[in-house]
């Protein structure tokens, strides 16, 4: 399972923030893992929030099932993006 969860930013946008997944449970507890997170990087002259997605570094058991939907994400798609 992803859970993806949604905010509503300073400038009243709003954007994905997270994308994590759910690796099990350990007794009650639930594991999970972040593999995107929206990174801000400062405004834009209009007061709107600059950013982009950046992976956590950690490759989504979900890559394999996306190659068996036809879809072959590169392994660079999970590797960590600089701030600008």
């Amino acid at each position: 399972n992803l859970i993806v969860q949604a905010s509503r930013l300073q400038d009243g946008s709003r954007r994905m923030v997270s994308i994590t997944e759910v690796t099990g449970m350990e007794g009650d507890v639930i594991s999970m893992q972040e593999v995107f997170r929206y990174q801000r990087v400062g405004l834009q002259p209009d007061g709107k929030i600059r950013g982009h997605f950046t992976a956590s570094g950690v490759r989504s058991a979900y890559s394999e099932r996306f190659r068996q939907w036809g879809y072959d994400l590169p392994a660079a798609i999970f590797e960590p993006v600089a701030a600008e």
